[in-house]
């Protein structure tokens, strides 16, 4: 393994009710801002128990942040809080809400000019203003990290922030939201969270045993909760699996002391930049065409997880490697998740060299776990997901 510094902060309140202990958490005398999304918390009567905690405080309200959190909208939230001289924020929702509070939390403490140069200069936030979170739709594990990302429509961006000063203080997991989430977005949960484990443990072997244990252990438990939790979401043992999954595949733990990849989030990111696709579908159309192209560097992890995940014993490492990515494709296909571009858009001509052109002037030179994934090997890993 590796060497590694590993800490995570964000305190974790999980289980049946657990929104009722909101108030022990905010400091009193905080002027607290919810941040929510569309309005969903208004009829699955979340909205009434977050509101029900915070009665003995002064609490704004705003809502309307996108799926992708879009820049020009966070802006006008952040007009807000300065005008409202807010102390304290509350995500309630899932990833993208979650995400653009992050952004909020930085940005409100930001000296150094225009917001964006968060995101498009990589400025670490050290210190930010304080939040919490009421997860309502697992899948992005933002309710335990210091990550974010944020979409600005005016130049079709999407980037990554973050820094030790963006994780939540606290971050509340009722299972009981699942039951409310629409089918469409538990899909998209289960490939997002999938796909979190894949990107920090489809690289090589490094001999970390107990980590790579860890990934596989969630990617099991996905898959085995995943027909469960879309057949009946109200399946509160199979909901706390789902929602917890998506937690530890991506707070930190499994990526610590080994090498991870990220280059499919790398790529994912610029379709739905480019298109609008959903952030979880962009991975699953990306990730074949790139385990497939990289298959020479990655085939003794893929044969690793073949046989440890799909229980696929037969054959050459060459073999099992080639079946693991079969069996993750059809993972997708079972949740309805589609895995090829032109499955979402006719218009993926000239797709691969704009996402090029945007990687060299970012200066994005090699990416994946060895850093030599370089322009050209990007946009033939794109041609391959057409």
């Amino acid at each position: 393994m590796k060497n590694f510094i590993f800490k995570n902060p964000t305190k974790i309140i999980f289980g049946k009710g657990s929104i009722e202990k909101l108030a022990n958490e905010i400091p009193k005398g905080a002027n607290v801002l919810i941040l929510y999304g569309g309005g969903s918390i208004k009829k699955n009567g979340i909205y009434e128990q977050v509101k029900k905690g915070l009665a003995n405080y002064e609490v704004f309200e705003f809502g309307g942040i996108p799926a992708n959190p879009e820049y020009s909208i966070l802006l006008k939230a952040l007009d807000f809080i300065k005008k409202e001289k807010i102390t304290y924020l509350l995500a309630v929702g899932g990833g993208s809400v979650i995400d653009g509070t992050k952004f909020l939390s930085a940005a409100a403490l930001f000296k150094g000019g225009d917001p964006w140069k968060l995101l498009s200069d990589n400025i670490r936030t050290e210190v930010g203003m304080p939040f919490g979170t009421v997860l309502t739709l697992p899948a992005t594990g933002s309710e335990m990290n210091s990550g974010a990302v944020i979409t600005r429509a005016e130049t079709k961006e999407k980037l990554a922030m973050g820094g030790p000063g963006l994780f939540p203080l606290f971050s509340i997991l009722d299972p009981q939201v699942v039951a409310s989430i629409p089918e469409r977005q538990l899909a998209n949960g289960l490939t997002d969270a999938f796909m979190h484990v894949l990107e920090q443990y489809m690289t090589y072997p490094i001999g970390a045993l107990l980590q790579d244990r860890f990934a596989e252990s969630i990617l099991q438990t996905l898959v085995e909760v995943a027909p469960i939790i879309r057949k009946d979401p109200t399946n509160y043992q199979a909901a706390s699996e789902f929602m917890w999954s998506c937690t530890m595949a991506l707070n930190g733990l499994i990526q610590q002391g080994v090498p991870t990849d990220w280059a499919v989030h790398a790529i994912g990111h610029e379709l739905t930049a480019l298109f609008g696709i959903d952030h979880a579908r962009t991975l699953a159309i990306i990730a074949p065409s790139h385990y497939a192209f990289n298959f020479e560097d990655k085939k003794e992890k893929l044969a690793q997880y073949a046989e440890r995940v799909w229980n696929i014993t037969q054959g050459s490492i060459d073999d099992k490697a080639h079946a693991a990515i079969k069996k993750t494709v059809g993972f997708f296909h079972s949740l309805g998740i589609d895995t090829k571009l032109s499955d979402y858009t006719k218009a993926y001509d000239g797709t691969a060299e704009k996402i090029v052109k945007r990687f060299t002037e970012r200066g994005w030179l090699g990416l994946g776990e060895h850093k030599n994934l370089s322009p050209d090997k990007v946009e033939e890993i794109v041609k391959m997901a057409y």
